[in-house]
């Protein structure tokens, strides 16, 4: 397994993921999307992973203006302002290879062991 978590120092769900693989003994690799967010490419195959854009997006997030403006964007101008904007991402983002998580899902998470 190459487990990444993209999330927040600051986010409880984020903390709950590092414990879920930490108590396992499962490596991980914690990325803080304050510091350094997804690459171009890591964003697409959790897109993919996840059922699309829409999905990746969090309704309670702080920053409701851009969250707004990516509504009403179009299609095609959607995924680079998203890239631009990764607050408003659901948190955390939890990668296995081609697999994906959006939040805490420790019910996924087991079926990847």
């Amino acid at each position: 397994m190459n487990i990444q978590i993209f999330g927040s120092k600051k986010s409880n769900d984020s903390k709950k993921a590092e414990r879920y693989f930490k108590e396992r003994g499962i490596k991980y690799q914690m990325i803080d999307m304050k510091e350094k967010g997804m690459s171009k490419g890591e964003f697409q195959s959790v897109m993919k992973a996840v059922g699309g854009l829409e999905a990746m997006l969090d309704p309670d997030c702080k920053d409701q203006d851009t969250l707004m403006l990516v509504k009403y964007l179009a299609d095609s101008q959607k995924e680079d302002k998203v890239l631009e904007n990764q607050q408003i991402l659901r948190l955390p983002i939890v990668r296995n290879g081609r697999q994906a998580t959006l939040g805490y899902c420790p019910d996924v998470w087991k079926s990847w062991e």
